[in-house]
């Protein structure tokens, strides 16, 4: 009796939390934004569907928090792993996730031109070294999109978070140089104080989640137990090299 209802109260907690999370900005609301990996105006999509540790496939999430400001808007969201289902019944995380900064130009008042975003992924360890950020420190992180590539060099992007002089929020400044293109871009968007709580509290809760740990968790009653595999896989040399 007492599994029984166990295993009513986990079923119920997780449908709850899927109605929470699963609603889908419509694109016409305002809310919908253009992702990095698509060209198609279909919302940021926070979740790649992947493999999660039952076997099953996720949905694909739609949210992300936006600040739009005079020159320039910024979109956060969390990019999600995937995993890959080994032969012995383990998961392995296939591709890490991130936590995606979008910009987008200002083309008038409350105007922007979705078309020529430009990103910039935050690693969990930058995501970190954002998170500990004070209300004067500064923080700048470069990338190279084709690093370790014949392209190595053509395209560098530079994220800079500065504080504001009197302490009020700070400066995001993304500059993306494209020897390709011959293009040198720079976006910058003040963000207040208040504006930075809500990503700094909103990238620490997705934090383990672009990790892959939050699936540890993510198990029915008394998986851990019964097979422990399906929560940490014990694999061999050769599973971790594939």
């Amino acid at each position: 009796m007492l599994s029984r209802l166990s295993k009513q109260l986990s079923l119920s907690a997780s449908t709850s939390r899927n109605l929470l999370f699963q609603k889908r900005f419509s694109p016409n609301d305002g809310t919908s934004l253009w992702s990095c990996s698509f060209a198609t105006q279909s919302g940021t999509s926070t979740a790649r569907q992947s493999f999660v540790a039952d076997g099953s496939m996720t949905d694909k999430i739609f949210a992300s928090y936006s600040v739009y400001k005079g020159k320039a808007a910024l979109s956060t969201s969390p990019m999600l792993p995937t995993f890959r289902k080994l032969d012995s019944g383990g998961v392995k995380l296939d591709r890490k996730g991130s936590i995606m900064l979008t910009f987008w130009p200002a083309v008038g008042e409350r105007k922007y031109d979705w078309e020529k975003k430009q990103c910039f992924a935050l690693s969990a360890t930058e995501v970190g070294s954002m998170i500990n950020m004070g209300p004067q420190d500064t923080r700048e992180f470069f990338h190279d999109p084709a690093m370790l590539s014949s392209n190595a060099g053509q395209v560098r992007k530079s994220l800079s978070i500065k504080p504001h002089a009197d302490g009020s929020g700070y400066f995001f400044s993304l500059n993306v140089v494209n020897n390709i293109l011959k293009t040198n871009e720079r976006l910058v968007v003040p963000v207040t104080a208040a504006e930075f709580a809500v990503m700094r509290t909103a990238v620490s809760f997705a934090l383990p989640r672009i990790m892959g740990w939050d699936q540890y968790s993510n198990q029915p009653l008394g998986t851990a137990h019964k097979n422990p595999s399906k929560v940490l896989p014990h694999l061999t040399d050769s599973e971790w090299d594939k």
